[in-house]
């Protein structure tokens, strides 16, 4: 007796369903992204409510003017390089880097001279580093 061979069909996945509803999907994202936009952002600095430290004799100030310029214990730089700033504050020092260090600096300054000089200061192994503040308004 002969039986009848049942065809064995190969079984695959059709994938074009799929790869329609990926399309609407990635065209979907598309149009409901938005892209965020560059903004530039007021920034207010805070202001101190504490007393105002008493001055040493004994201390580096370092002034710096909204033009950029700088000075160390009241002498003015030729420039406001690094290592210009670096040899002042060691010639004022003799090495002494236990000294308070003060940074004065204009409101209108260049952030980048700020960060400057604490750089210096770290450099030279100052601990004791201030950034003085001006009073608050409305006391």
């Amino acid at each position: 007796m002969k039986f009848k061979r049942q065809s064995t069909e190969e079984m695959s996945i059709n994938l074009t369903p799929l790869i329609d509803v990926v399309f609407l999907l990635l065209i979907f994202f598309m149009v409901s992204t938005t892209f965020t936009r560059e903004s530039h952002l007021e920034i207010v600095l805070p202001e101190a409510d504490a007393e105002a430290a008493e001055i040493q004799a004994d201390q580096v100030d370092v002034v710096i003017t909204a033009s950029g310029d700088i000075s160390v214990n009241g002498r003015p730089l030729v420039d406001n390089d690094a290592q210009t700033l670096r040899r002042a504050v060691a010639e004022v020092t003799e090495g002494n880097n236990e000294l308070p260090f003060i940074i004065t600096a204009d409101a209108q300054t260049a952030h980048e001279l700020v960060v400057r000089a604490m750089d210096v200061a770290g450099r030279l192994g100052f601990s004791k580093l201030s950034i003085t503040t001006t009073r608050s308004p409305r006391d």
